[in-house]
């Protein structure tokens, strides 16, 4: 992998996301089929308006689709990829190990394994501080 710093100007230029919803904030590594990027966690998220007020944690299905998002910054970068959309066809194996909180920095990695046309498989797995919180097994549908 390369080591890169791409902020979130250029990934809103690959990603159709925007606030409240893009859930990555940094590329720092990128390779053909594999990325990893940074989502900083802050108790500012919308989300933990109603997300156990009282106890702030990142809801798993977030985690998820932050490791979909940093998969699809990777996919919509490629210059043939311009302009078109990954919508998620599928999660499987999802575990959820540590809980989020605000002030977290997760670690997403995300490795493409199979490509069959416009269906991509990417084993993907959120960190803190080097300790797995989330890992999954995402399946994308490149759209128009």
């Amino acid at each position: 992998m390369t080591e890169v710093n791409i902020d979130v100007t250029k990934i809103m230029e690959a990603l159709p996301h925007r606030y409240p919803f893009l859930l990555v904030d940094r590329v720092i590594d990128i390779a053909d089929d594999e990325i990893t990027a940074i989502k900083n966690v802050t108790i500012n998220e919308e989300f933990f308006q109603g997300h156990f007020p009282q106890y702030p944690v990142m809801p798993g299905v977030l985690i998820m689709e932050a490791l979909a998002q940093a998969a699809g910054v990777l996919e919509l970068s490629k210059p043939e990829n311009k302009g078109k959309l990954v919508f998620y066809a599928g999660m499987d194996n999802v575990k959820y190990k540590k809980q989020v909180v605000p002030g977290d920095q997760l670690i997403l990695h995300a490795k493409f394994i199979k490509r069959r046309g416009p269906i991509a498989v990417v084993e993907a797995e959120a960190k803190i501080d080097g300790k797995l919180a989330a890992k999954g097994t995402l399946t994308f549908a490149l759209g128009k």
